[in-house]
């Protein structure tokens, strides 16, 4: 399946999900190239035909967008180390949850979460453990007795008791010997943000103007916008430069506000008007400049 194919199909998949879905992103390199909003919930996606090609700039960066509009990153691909994707397996690069459109499918549509994820070494499951005790006990088994079983040592026993995941193989044989079913399904949409470890309370600020009106900001090198600001529990989608830069990602920046409700603004420098593209905001560098809080400056965006 080609890039476009695929990204086809992951819009077709969200639709089908009842996501609202953006406008693709078409600038390279690009960190994402959907975003995505069931309700509350919204993901920032990467489509990659090989998930290993995604080098950990970009998954920073995506990671990073995806955190400061709350919402979560994922990457959706068909290929990793030459070998197809497996369905219903959830792959990591970078700490960012990454699979193949068939288990995204599977997971928003059919409502049938992956079971397994892939590591180094093969597939591992979760087991619920709480469950693997009861079972153990209640069969009056030791954890001698069942690491026998398993060919597994006791302290291992006692780590899969513990929340410890095992390999497919392991769990099948543990789920035969006691008939009973011990996976655990992933959620596709509960993995932890790998950019909130290290995020601090307050993104970093750009000195173009917006830290002289109290408005925080985090800057980006790979999105259709230059950067994310923030005031209040307020986020701005934002792009600065001359005329045909702005013109150009105005109506894409406008609806990938409208998906991530957010706000909007592209400010071009000599430019002496005032317009809209959308929901977003279009004025001058001196109209800009005239301002003098965060405040001032939404509602500007929102009169």
């Amino acid at each position: 399946m080609s890039y476009e194919r695929l990204l086809q199909t992951v819009t077709s998949i969200l639709i089908m999900a009842g996501y609202a879905v953006s406008e693709r992103c078409g600038m390279r390199p690009r960190s994402f190239d959907l975003i995505a909003r069931r309700g509350d919930e919204i993901l920032v996606i990467k489509g990659v035909v090989h998930i290993d090609s995604m080098g950990e700039e970009i998954a920073h960066e995506l990671a990073a967008i995806a955190h400061f509009l709350k919402g979560k990153p994922l990457v959706v691909g068909e290929k990793a180390r030459d070998t197809e994707l497996e369905r219903g397996a959830v792959y990591l690069r970078y700490g960012i949850v990454s699979t193949s459109a068939m288990t995204l499918y599977d997971s928003l549509v059919e409502e049938v979460p992956p079971l397994v994820y892939a590591q180094p070494g093969g597939l591992y499951v979760n087991i619920n453990g709480d469950l693997l005790r009861n079972l153990r006990e209640e069969s009056r088994m030791s954890l001698g007795d069942l690491a026998s079983s398993l060919g597994v040592s006791r302290r291992t026993i006692s780590k899969y008791e513990s929340g410890m995941g095992t390999t497919l193989d392991i769990a099948c044989r543990m789920e035969e010997i006691f008939d009973t079913a011990l996976v655990e399904a992933i959620d596709l949409l509960s993995h932890s943000n790998p950019f909130e470890e290290g995020v601090t309370e307050h993104p970093e600020e750009l000195p173009s103007g917006f830290s002289r009106i109290g408005v925080e900001y985090f800057s980006t090198r790979n999105a259709p916008f230059e950067g994310l600001a923030f005031y209040g529990d307020d986020t701005i989608l934002t792009v600065c430069g001359a005329a045909q830069k702005v013109m150009r990602r105005a109506a894409l920046i406008a609806n990938l506000s409208d998906i991530t409700n957010s706000r909007a603004i592209c400010v071009i420098k000599g430019y002496n008007k005032q317009k809209r593209v959308g929901i977003a905001l279009i004025i001058g560098e001196s109209k800009f400049e005239s301002l003098e809080s965060g405040s001032d400056l939404i509602h500007l965006i929102d009169d």
